[in-house]
């Protein structure tokens, strides 16, 4: 009955070691596609070919897949959701003008990650960007 158990919380060991194994795998993906994100949407805003749009798809892209890296196990709708929330929230944040929020975004940091004008155009790019992530994680589970 010893070796039963033994045998048993062996193969559970090596089962959880796996699913860890297969997250971490997923988690450097993940961080490398929000890293590829950042370079495409930092060259999207250098060169400006089709305005500042494909930027805010590609920052709630990259929300997205930053989402994922830290919660690998979350299913795509719910990745969807909250890139899409995090993007209308800091959208919907620059409606609020006080001096300190305000001297935040007169950085440059501060001004490709908060904004600076409610622009209501950018809501559209957001959800562009955020259907091109849920088929792009679609597709990259689908093919693992």
């Amino acid at each position: 009955m010893a070796n039963i158990f033994f045998a048993f919380s062996r193969s559970i060991g090596y089962m959880v070691a796996m699913e860890k194994n297969k997250h971490m795998r997923s988690r450097v993906l993940y961080v490398a596609i929000t890293v590829g994100m950042v370079v495409i949407g930092l060259a999207s805003r250098r060169f400006p070919v089709l305005g500042k749009y494909p930027g805010d798809a590609l920052w709630t892209m990259m929300v997205f897949f930053g989402l994922a890296a830290v919660m690998p196990a979350l299913s795509i709708a719910r990745l969807t959701i909250g890139a899409l929330v995090i993007s209308y929230a800091v959208e919907f944040s620059q409606l609020y003008q006080a001096p300190w929020i305000n001297a935040v975004r007169a950085h440059p940091v501060g001004h490709l990650v908060l904004g600076s004008t409610f622009n209501w155009p950018d809501l559209v790019a957001y959800t562009a960007g955020g259907l091109m992530a849920m088929l792009l994680m679609t597709v990259l589970r689908r093919y693992k």
